[in-house]
């Protein structure tokens, strides 16, 4: 069986990413936050071979998009909330362990993926808590069978996390680091002051 590592992904159009950035930062800097964000962290995590990447998309028109890289698998994410459209990833894919995370948490790293795979070979789900009550990533085993766990989900509220939580009482379930969305403009100013100060020296020779 192998692992898959879900990116779910919309194509980066002004006006149709990051919203609630847009209306603190700017349509034109959110949009490209995103589309950095996005791209960075396939370069990232999409090239590891110790599981399959598979984009996401939304909308289906966008499949074709010079956005994504070729490299990488794609699939259209279907419609429904964001809740059907996982469910539908995690059902749809071949047998074996399944992450799925977003594009907007620039802290994620391999050593992240990694830590979830490792905790799927001793339970049933793993999650990655956000700090707004939501959460960055989501995995399931889906061995020996696959567990739906996005019903009555208050989507964007502090509620989401504990939500599916609920809906995964019973099964076991492993938590990662707590990290950080980048939804707002506070968050990503907080980000590029940190970005400036760990921005290593330039050589002088």
């Amino acid at each position: 069986m192998n692992r898959w590592l879900v990116v779910m992904a919309r194509e980066p159009r002004a006006g149709a990413v990051k919203t609630r950035l847009a209306g603190d930062i700017g349509v034109v800097r959110a949009t490209a936050f995103y589309r950095s964000s996005l791209a960075n962290l396939l370069r990232r995590v999409g090239k590891a071979r110790r599981w399959s990447t598979v984009i996401a998309v939304t909308p289906h028109t966008a499949l074709l998009s010079p956005a994504f890289p070729e490299s990488v698998s794609r699939t259209a994410q279907g419609s429904g909330d964001l809740g059907a459209r996982m469910q539908r990833m995690f059902d749809g894919l071949p047998p074996g362990p399944a992450v799925i995370v977003g594009t907007d948490i620039p802290e994620i790293t391999t050593g992240h993926i990694d830590a979830a795979f490792r905790a799927l070979g001793n339970n049933d789900a793993v999650v990655g808590p956000g700090d707004d009550g939501g959460y960055w990533l989501i995995g399931l085993r889906r061995s020996p069978k696959i567990l739906s766990v996005f019903d009555k989900i208050r989507w964007s509220s502090p509620h989401t996390l504990d939500d599916t939580l609920a809906n995964l009482e019973g099964a076991r379930v492993a938590k990662l680091d707590l990290l950080r969305d980048v939804d707002d403009g506070p968050a990503w100013r907080s980000l590029k002051d940190h970005a400036s100060r760990t921005v290593a020296p330039v050589s002088r020779g």
